[in-house]
């Protein structure tokens, strides 16, 4: 067996429109079903959808940070650091609060969180000849300034 890639990824949430209002307007992903009210599906475009958020209501508790589970999803906007800081300022423009922004050496990355606390990076990669002549380059967290 060889995984091919990452198919999609199911989020839980409190509020489902709340969130699915976040997933079209602050990150731009385009809503192209719902299932029994209960899912919203999202798509960047080349696929039936990328992304899914699954209401679990709003007494749902909230994971423990230092817990096993899902740390973050990253989502790629490009390979241009334009790209990265346009999407910074689109970010802030809704409200999103910036938890970090990095440069892996492979990739620059925007850290923040949905509204549910789940975490999410916006990258925009480099060079693939990096990683592919050193792997260990992968394992690299520098500031960036945006």
């Amino acid at each position: 067996m060889k995984i091919q890639g990452v198919g999609h990824v199911v989020l839980k949430v409190r509020d489902l429109e709340l969130s699915a209002q976040f997933y079209r307007e602050a990150l731009g992903l385009r809503e192209v079903a719902r299932f029994q009210n209960r899912m919203v599906f999202f798509s960047a475009g080349q696929n039936h959808h990328d992304l899914a958020i699954l209401a679990v209501g709003p007494a749902a508790p909230t994971p423990d940070p230092h817990g096993v589970g899902l740390y973050h999803v990253a989502l790629k906007i490009g390979d241009s650091l334009d790209t990265l800081r346009e999407a910074k300022a689109h970010l802030e423009a809704h409200g999103v609060k910036i938890l970090g922004v990095s440069d892996h050496r492979v990739s620059q990355s925007i850290y923040f969180q949905d509204p549910d606390g789940n975490g999410l990076e916006l990258f925009v990669d480099t060079d693939p000849a990096i990683w592919t002549s050193d792997p260990s380059a992968v394992a690299t967290v520098r500031p960036l300034q945006l």
